[in-house]
């Protein structure tokens, strides 16, 4: 079946010859509509997230972020909220703009980042080793991925992991 696409031959009649670039043109069409079959692999967004419903913990605060060991830290505004039912909403802001935002559900994760127009979203568990899908799991005494480290002194916390990236703050509420 593939091979179709693979060896495409276009019939000529009698003194027709198309150029290579018309055998070209299908070969490629003929590729893309095959691609077009296999279908998308990416998740799609998680639902928009409308805080103003009842169920949602807020927290707010302020908090400095530390990427990497040799990175420069980042101050910063923190916006966290979760549900009973293990959604979450993590916002890191730098006046005015929103340098992180992650998101969990019962269905899977999503995570932005704004500045460098990244997204990344897949179905089931988030990975460990991004610290705005760990600080939920710190604050309400759920398990750390392997190689965090959680400090909460009452009035401030810290999150740190073994290669060196940091997030320390506190909640005004």
């Amino acid at each position: 079946m593939f091979n179709f696409f693979l060896r495409l031959q276009i019939p000529a009649g009698p003194g027709i010859a198309f150029p290579y670039h018309v055998k070209l043109f299908f070969r490629a069409a003929g590729w893309l509509l095959l691609m077009s079959f296999c279908g998308c692999l990416t998740m799609r967004s998680l639902a928009k997230v409308n805080l103003s419903e009842p169920g949602w913990t807020i927290r707010q605060g302020q908090a400095v972020w530390q990427p990497g060991p040799k990175s420069p830290e980042i101050a910063g505004e923190l916006l966290l909220a979760t549900r009973p039912d293990g959604s979450t909403f993590v916002q890191f802001t730098k006046t005015p703009f929103p340098f992180a935002i992650a998101q969990t559900a019962s269905n899977g994760w999503q995570i932005e980042f704004p500045p460098q127009n990244k997204r990344y979203a897949a179905p089931g568990k988030p990975p460990g080793r991004i610290v705005w899908f760990q600080l939920p799991n710190a604050l309400t005494g759920k398990p750390l991925a392997k190689g965090w480290a959680w400090h909460n002194s009452g009035t401030s916390w810290q999150l740190k992991n073994s290669s060196g990236e940091s997030l320390e703050g506190y909640f005004a509420q």
